[in-house]
């Protein structure tokens, strides 16, 4: 996309940001007392409040240097959660046993990076478009295999089309694409040499 920068936000200051996954649920209450919910959203979405991690006066003139560079809401933008930044868990390394990204066809030689989210017998897959480079690795029916990757889609290409039946499986770091959410940053000084951002809202961008 024209309107995004292939740069992360400032990381000291994303430590400490609060936020996570958001749904939309319709709730119907009947006239039994009983509930008809309905979720008009497929996917998640992403939000988080940066203002937290601005701990200094640098820190505050690294993120005004970075709200100006954006034009504030114009440009999105890649931002790493601080929490859930990789096909594993935080404490693991990313394995080319992570994450099922498809089944070979004998045909399709383009998967697209996913993570899934499991819990129980239900499960939903995250579209992962952002990959960082330098940190995927891709295997076909368990054995390492080489590929070109699209760090800007978070697409892995094969030269020749996985055998049909295959399992196709990755582990990766990713970034999540964001924009600002407010074209103003209210910034208080709160003593000498110490500054406060009270609010830095990031949502997630669908690509």
């Amino acid at each position: 996309m024209s309107d995004f920068h292939n740069i992360r936000f400032p990381f000291a200051v994303a430590i400490g940001a609060v936020g996570g996954p958001q749904r939309r649920t319709e709730i119907v209450t009947l006239i039994s007392g009983r509930e008809e919910r309905n979720s008009p959203w497929a996917d998640s979405l992403r939000r988080w409040d940066a203002g937290p991690g601005v701990k200094s006066l640098d820190d505050l003139n690294t993120l005004i240097a970075f709200f100006e560079a954006r034009r504030g809401r114009l440009h999105g933008f890649r931002f790493r959660d601080p929490i859930d930044n990789r096909s594993c868990a935080p404490s693991a390394v990313p394995s080319m046993l992570d994450q099922l990204i498809g089944t070979g066809d004998g045909v399709t030689t383009a998967f697209q990076l996913v993570k899934t989210y499991a819990s129980g017998a239900e499960s939903w897959a995250r579209t992962i478009a952002k990959p960082v480079e330098g940190t995927v690795v891709v295997a076909v029916d368990g054995v390492e295999a080489a590929v070109s990757i699209d760090h800007t889609t978070g697409q892995v290409s094969f030269a020749a089309p996985p055998a049909d039946g295959a399992a196709i499986t990755a582990g990766f770091a990713f970034d999540c694409p964001v924009r600002l959410d407010t074209d103003q940053l209210d910034i208080a000084l709160d003593a000498v040499g110490a500054g406060e951002a009270p609010s830095v809202p990031l949502v997630e961008l669908k690509l």
